[in-house]
């Protein structure tokens, strides 16, 4: 099939360098190569009209309204034509080519609605007469704009950004005396047509309107195609050998480039010319497309007539007719039209090849269609295509001649090209002059790939993707459950493998549809997945759902034959296509077979043929990894000393790195593709990164749809995905970035990911369409066609979504957690999490996501810190987490100028723009004295500009309050309308409850006053509150729902199950905000809200919402606060005699320097309502302190600071439980391997205890009863506490569900969120056999521990050394006979390598006696220790054999025995580094820790890790951990004597 790509310059071919001696030459390209077009350092001439200074600034907004035929209007604003007009109203589902849906002469008459809220975007091109082949330019189907009008929600006026604009829409639109409305609600409109039919409508401007008789004019009854036919004859491609004879019923420009492109000689003619007698001197005959009732072109269907019933098999002629062509052939071979209540308009229209089963996405414009039974009976006349939506026919085959018809548009330029080898199929009939009747072969697609044989599956393991990290987080348990789910649905038994204790996925049960059978808490590595599939003897495997982590697994087992072996089939994409895009040079060679474009680049397995490479490419280039998640080992190198420093890091972590000439600054864009086994293929959603390329995407700011791009360009990258997708053969969903330069249709291919990704979590919810439920189906060779659309349940999932609203990405970094980690983000991955705003604008949808990101952050405002212009300048350069507010803060001050910021960051004007106009709002709002003065206008404006009504109080000039202006707003009845996200834009009705709210409306889709229980979720995963408090959500809410309880979730996570569309009864994507909780609290008439269950975000709304009137369920807001002030629990435990360590709220710090010096250093100062331990800090001096201080107040705020004795050596211990008015119904206490001073989210969980006395247990459960009674519990609880010898003092109580929750059910065999839904809403749960505060030793027979994921290899320049505050990213859990057994499998599951040779050593000197005890043993174990100075200098002492290491400071006279080149040349397996406050060599014990890290050797900084580490390698060693292999945790329960079993396998959730 050609390439529809135009006047583009190819890349360079990717070359390759493998295992060549050091400097060699590079050899030869396989191709020609050309330089990437550098960006200009000026602002070019594509963009002079569109700069600050050029703009020509457009005439004001006109009064306007739109009335209907049935009387209702609509007030709005006008722009383009001040000319009152009439029309047909109809919309169009299209997400771009306004300017080419505008030409079409099929839309004469009508009044375009456009679904889109983005138009006007890329402006309009120049209309610079004609061009190629006589035309208008291809963003023009005709000469003129034949609509009468156009709708659209929000218009952008002068803002418009692209180098091919040559005046803005209404510039256009007046020159063409064109009314255009906007500030409607299209979606409105859209369900209107729907339900009504198009509708004669008129529109006023002014209080002008047309005539009385223009008004009743019914476009219908007009002769449209009269209209727009031309009356004379007119050649095109003159001198083309095939000779065609084209009907123009309204041809549209680009039918007549399809059939010159192909080398036809087009003689268009009117729609009445006498056709039968011309058609003996052409090849073929062409039918056009057109508007209005084909019934009316009288002359044409006589015509026709004639000709297909030529009796003279030698005078038959090919005939091809499209959209009116096919209405045409219909009426002309017996049949009858129908019009349609609405047409089929847009982009998205799935259309069924009856011959093949193929399915087509199909671009269509038509309010006709032929009646399928009114054809002939028995005739020669059939179907050829069917609408997979509504079913109605969308082509005509005749049996015995060359006769056919598309109701769509194949040729669409501002569509799909997914059709356009039927002008093949035509073209190649007329020059065989052929006359009989066309077979499969010519209407099946180009280059189909056969199918492959369904799977025969009864068995499925999934591999999960392990404990959350940096780059593979919570997405994964989202489509893990989403994958579980379908392949359930197909009634096959699920075998799930995955460590991840606190994801949803991992959720056990035997008679429910949507839960694995089996689950394996093991390591997701090759041994053990072996050890799986010989137990459980699958048919098949599923790799794709789980992240790097099972793709590279998966991988290496492929290449080990071990599927083959057991007889185990991939499903979905091969193995060995997943190393096709992989793989680089792979991937380069496979992209080179159909000549599509990559950077020019290297691939290379060593660092001296990166450097050779560079030579090649120049500076700055990019290196990336090979099979590396979140561009892990990816980074900008400016020369040659930091390419081999980062070539050295990236090695370490994979065997290959491509090295690539830098597009840094060009756009980046990405499509979510799904393919099917029958080479259906479609794009589900595309999305475009605020940030220019250099930004790694999950590190930018993302808006779905795309923004910037030209209808031209998104359909050209669009062809692109999948022409490449099919090539390479993925089944299944990927995922495809492009780099597209902002001034060129010059693009280049950046990667394919042949697997569910961040990315694709974030386009289903963004969509609404399941892409891993859809996935799951399709790897066992289902095709799209079978598989139905889950939120219409009327449609298919073989459809391309239509978005009526703008989707804002956001992602969440908590880098300043981490000492010493550098604050740029770049190609290499850092956020921890990201959040989703859903607004009719991007302004809107914008400014929810900044604050959706983290309650400190109003929304598009600068912070409170400013910065110097250098500063600002500086941070639009080389970004960091806070350019956003940068870019705030320099229109605010307006210390920068769009251009210069467009100039220094390369972001787009459009966002830059955008940005503008929110600000312009907020500076309105600057000058109004009061909110009571605050206008109608002026408070809707900035509602619909995304400020919330705090940022509004603030704005506003004197002390105002948020409920100031929530009371003048609910006093001029502003509040949000809620919208469905369904897929198709209002296009089909929708059984979906996936809401968002917003400011930009006239209606809801739904109706309010449910009732119901408000569950909120936990916002955004960041280190503290990650996917074990969506566990929580999502357990809470299906033990509701089982309890018969209407639920609603409210919660603004892509990543997470809470936010899938089928969980609750109604989800909310929203804001965890006082204001929007109000908003669906008071519009649902709620029966209550649910807040302990997502973590410290919806925990810190219980006063807010009190105080509001909203009711609490559970445990009152009151005692919460009582609970997270410190001050005030403190007191509390004082008062009812609970041991605690010596404390005093900060008042001063004078009075904390005073309590310092009476209880003796360490100290630790505690903030109050925080999570995760931020700014809790251990002070060892004056100086210490004093820091500490100054942090906590920053985080705390309002809220009181203690400060407390720190107890040195104590054990740490948690109470985990559930109470009901102040009495626990349900306990269980699990104890730290760790001492006191690591967090507990950083800690080692182990359950049942095993080092804690009787006694200690009984202190734990004598207090905990005493503070859920103190605080009348109702509801989940957790307690900590140290005991240190007969001490037992609590530390921390938060009333909500905490971390180790998921930890504790899935160990104890018992949902504890059950049993606290249940208590709250005053359920019985007298059956669920719960653990109370009196139950001993249980679990019994088998231990489980729960160890820590950190993702210090992406935090550059971070200490990886553990104190209060939390670090750790996720979690992994496994079961074993014994704590050693369990703690080993869990530290493998965390991607912990056991050492097989070298450990190094450096401990601190009073640490040393203790590790004289692990290090003898590893020494007996036969490893050999290396140490550093004093660490050997006491192991000689007591004579342990160890090597000498130099300290890092001491590299040059050590002759390259010193710790850094042993890390670094990989000859340390396990580097062991225990600091403590009185280490001196704090430079040097950093950077061994850090060079450990960056050079992926294993590392452990705490010495009661490294004794439990030794003592259970040791066991290992022995033979002594006999449960190694792999078992589940039913197994442990199944042991287990009947008379002493806590629970039955299938109670567990």
């Amino acid at each position: 099939m050609r390439s529809v790509i135009i006047n583009t310059i190819p890349l360079t071919q990717q070359q390759h360098i493998s295992n060549q001696p050091p400097h060699p030459t590079p050899p030869t390209p396989p191709h020609p190569t050309y330089p990437i077009h550098p960006l200009r350092t000026s602002i070019p001439r594509y963009f002079a009209a569109n700069t600050l200074s050029n703009r020509k600034p457009e005439p004001p907004l006109l009064n306007a309204t739109l009335t209907l035929s049935d009387g209702t209007e609509f007030a709005c604003k006008s722009f383009g034509s001040p000319n009152p007009t009439s029309g047909e109203l109809v919309f169009t589902t299209g997400m771009v080519g306004y300017s080419e849906s505008l030409t079409d002469p099929s839309y004469e008459g009508q009044i375009l609605t456009l679904t889109s809220p983005m138009v006007g975007n890329y402006g309009v091109p120049a209309r610079s007469g004609k061009g190629a082949n006589g035309l208008e330019a291809k963003s023009f189907e005709s000469s003129r704009i034949h609509a009468r009008g156009l709708v659209v929600q929000d218009y952008c006026g002068e803002s418009y950004s692209h180098w091919r604009a040559g005046s803005s829409l209404g510039e256009w639109l007046k020159e063409e005396n064109v009314v255009g409305l906007t500030g409607l609600d299209t979606r409105l409109l859209t369900k209107r047509i729907r339900e009504t039919g198009a509708i004669v409508s008129n529109i006023s401007i002014d209080g002008k309107s047309v005539s009385a008789a223009a008004a009743a004019e019914d476009p219908n009854s007009l002769h449209l195609v009269k209209q727009v036919s031309r009356t004379s004859t007119e050649i095109y491609g003159k001198g083309n050998p095939i000779k065609i004879l084209a009907v123009d019923c309204g041809m549209k420009n680009n039918i007549i480039r399809q059939l010159v492109d192909r080398g036809a000689e087009v003689h268009a003619v009117p729609f009445d010319a006498p056709l039968a007698s011309m058609l003996p001197d052409f090849d073929g005959l062409f039918l056009s497309n057109g508007p209005g009732d084909p019934a009316m072109c009288v002359e044409t269907i006589s015509e026709l007539k004639k000709i297909i019933d030529e009796k003279d098999d030698a005078k038959i002629k090919p005939i091809f007719g499209i959209c009116l062509g096919n209405q045409l052939l219909g009426l002309a071979c017996g049949g009858q039209t129908r019009k349609l209540p609405f047409g089929n308009r847009g982009q998205n229209q799935p259309v069924i090849n009856n011959l093949t089963n193929e399915c087509y996405i199909t671009p269509q414009n038509h309010g006709y269609e032929v009646a399928e039974d009114t054809l002939p009976k028995d005739g020669p006349w059939k179907a050829l295509f069917t609408n997979a939506n509504d079913g109605s026919n969308e082509g005509l085959l005749h049996s015995e001649r060359p006769y056919f018809s598309a109701q769509f548009h194949p040729e669409a330029h501002c569509g799909p090209t997914d059709t356009e080898f039927l002008f093949d199929t035509f073209l190649a009939a007329c020059r065989d002059k052929l006359t009989t009747a066309l077979g499969v072969k010519n209407l099946t697609r180009p280059l189909k790939k056969m199918p492959p044989p369904r799977p025969n599956v009864k068995k499925v393991l999934l591999l999960g993707s392990g404990g959350t990290s940096i780059g593979q987080a919570g997405e994964f348990d989202y489509s893990g459950a989403q994958a579980i789910k379908a392949l359930k649905e197909e009634g096959l038994e699920v075998v799930l493998m995955n460590p991840n204790i606190a994801s949803v996925q991992t959720n056990v049960a035997e008679d429910t549809t949507d839960k694995a059978d089996h689950v394996f808490f093991l390591p997701v590595t090759p041994e053990f997945v072996e050890e799986v599939i010989k137990r459980e003897k699958p048919d098949g495997i599923v790799v794709s759902m789980g992240g790097q982590t099972a793709l590279n697994c998966a991988v290496e087992m492929y290449n080990k034959g071990i599927f083959e072996k057991y007889n185990v089939q991939v499903l979905g994409t091969p193995i060995d296509v997943v190393e096709h895009t992989e793989d680089r040079q792979l991937f380069s060679d496979r992209l080179n077979e159909i000549d599509e474009k990559i950077a020019q680049s290297f691939a290379v397995e060593n660092i001296e043929d990166a450097v050779e490479a560079a030579k090649v490419v120049g500076y700055p280039l990019m290196i990336r990894s090979a099979f590396a998640l979140g561009g892990l080992g990816s980074g900008i190198c400016e020369d040659e000393p930091m390419l081999r420093d980062m070539a050295a890091k990236a090695l370490s972590t994979s065997k290959q790195i491509l090295v690539e000439k830098s597009m840094k600054g060009w756009k980046e864009v990405e499509y979510e593709v799904v393919r099917d086994s029958q080479d259906n293929c479609i794009t589900v959603c595309n999305m475009e990164n605020f940030d220019p390329l250099g930004v790694h995407t999950g590190d930018s700011i993302v808006m779905a749809p795309s923004q910037t791009l030209s209808n031209e360009e998104y359909h050209m990258l669009r062809t692109t995905a999948l022409k490449v997708v099919r090539h390479l053969g993925i089944v299944g969903e990927c995922n495809i970035q492009y780099a597209l330069h902002p001034e060129s249709l010059e693009y280049a291919i950046i990667e394919v990911n042949a697997r569910l990704s961040r990315s694709s979590a974030l386009a289903s919810k963004a969509t609404g369409y399941p892409l891993a439920f859809v996935a799951a189906k399709l790897s066992l060779g289902i095709p799209l066609t079978d598989v139905q659309n889950a939120i219409t349940k009327k449609t298919q999932a073989c459809f391309e979504p239509s978005l009526d609203y703008i989707v804002t990405k956001v992602p969440r970094w908590d880098l300043a957690k981490f000492e010493g980690v550098s604050q740029e983000i770049g190609s290499a991955m850092k956020s921890v999490g990201e959040v989703m705003g859903i607004g009719r604008t991007i302004e809107e949808s914008f400014q929810k996501a900044l604050r959706m990101v983290d309650p400190s952050v109003a929304g598009f405002q600068p912070k409170k810190h400013k910065m110097t212009v250098e500063e600002l300048r500086h941070e639009l350069a080389v970004p960091t987490d806070k350019r956003v507010f940068a870019i705030a803060q320099a229109l605010h001050e307006n210390s920068l100028t769009i251009d210069e910021m467009h100039d220094i960051s390369k972001i787009d004007y459009w966002f830059l723009y955008k940005c503008e106009r929110m600000v312009n709002t907020w500076k309105k709002l600057e000058q109004v004295d009061c909110v009571s003065n605050l206008s109608h206008s002026l408070m809707l404006e900035a509602k619909q500009m995304g400020y919330s009504d705090k940022q509004i109080a603030e704005a506003v000039q004197g002390s105002n309050t948020e409920d100031d202006v929530r009371g003048s707003r609910l006093g001029y009845n502003i509040k949000p309308f809620t919208k469905q996200i369904d897929t198709l834009a209002a296009e089909y009705p929708a059984e979906t409850n996936y809401l968002y709210m917003t400011y930009h409306g006239e209606e809801d889709d739904v109706p309010a006053g449910e009732g119901g229980v408000i569950v909120l979720g936990s916002g955004a995963y960041r280190i503290g509150s990650s996917i074990e408090f969506d566990w929580c959500g999502v357990s809470a809410v299906r033990a509701l729902r089982d309890m018969g309880k209407r639920t609603t979730v409210i919660n603004y996570n892509p990543e997470t199950v809470s936010t899938d569309y089928d969980e609750c009864d109604s989800l909310y994507f929203e804001e965890l905000s006082r204001e929007r909780v109000l908003d669906i609290y008071n519009r649902d008439n709620s029966d209550g809200v649910v807040i302990s269950v997502g973590g410290q975000i919806p925990n810190g709304l219980a006063l807010p919402l009190d105080k509001a009137g909203v009711k609490i369920l559970g445990t009152s807001a009151k005692n919460i606060d009582n609970a997270e002030d410190r001050n005030k629990f403190s007191a509390m435990l004082d008062e009812i005699g609970v041991q605690q360590p010596r404390w005093e709220e900060l008042t001063s710090p004078d009075a904390a320097f005073k309590f310092a010096a009476s209880v003796g250093y360490p100290v630790l100062v505690r903030p109050s309502y925080v999570l995760s331990g931020a700014a809790m800090n251990v002070a060892w001096s004056d100086k210490e302190l004093q820091a500490c201080l100054d942090e906590a107040g920053e985080v705390s705020g309002d809220h009181p600071v203690v400060i407390s004795d720190f107890i040195q050596g104590a054990r740490e211990i948690e109470l985990d439980g559930v109470a009901k008015d102040g009495k626990y119904i349900a306990a269980a206490i699990h104890e730290h391997i760790e001492n006191a001073g690591v967090h507990s989210g950083d800690a080692t969980l182990v359950l049942p205890p095993q080092d804690l006395t009787n006694y200690q247990l009984h202190r734990v459960r004598d207090a905990g009863a005493k503070i859920v009674q103190a605080l009348d519990v109702t509801g989940p609880c957790n307690i900590q506490f140290v005991a240190k010898g007969t001490d037992v003092m609590c530390i921390e109580t938060n009333l909500r569900a905490s971390r180790s929750f998921p930890f504790v059910s899935k160990t104890m065999g018992v949902d504890f969120i059950e049993a606290a839904a249940r208590a709250m809403v005053g359920e019985d749960t007298s059956h669920m056999n719960l653990p109370t505060l009196e139950t001993r030793n249980r679990p019994k027979n088998f231990v489980g521990v729960k160890a820590p994921m950190f993702s210090f290899t992406r935090l550059r320049g971070a200490d990886p050394v553990l104190g209060v505050e939390m670090a750790s990213t996720g979690e992994v859990a496994c079961f074993g006979a014994n704590r050693e057994e369990a703690f080993l499998k869990a530290l493998l599951s965390t991607g912990f390598k056991m050492p097989n040779k070298n450990i190094l050593m450096s401990v601190e000197e009073s640490l040393c006696p203790k590790m004289t005890h692990s290090a003898f043993k590893l020494h007996e174990m036969g490893y050999k220790l290396h140490a550093t100075k004093r660490t050997k200098e006491f192991m000689d002492k007591v004579g342990v054999p160890t090597v000498l290491l130099a300290y890092p400071s001491e590299v040059e006279e050590a002759g390259g025995e010193d710790v850094l080149t042993y890390l670094k040349a990989g000859k340390i397996d396990l580097a062991i580094n225990v600091p403590t406050h009185k280490s001196k060599r704090l430079e040097d014990n950093y950077l061994m820790r850090r060079t450990a890290v960056d050079f992926n050797v294993p590392l452990m900084t705490n010495m009661q890790i490294v004794e439990v580490f030794t003592n259970a390698a040791h066991l290992y060693q022995e033979g002594e951990l006999t449960g190694i292999e792999g078992r589940k945790l039913f197994d442990y329960y199944k042991e287990e004597d009947e008379s002493e079993a806590w629970t039955d396998p299938k109670e567990f959730h």
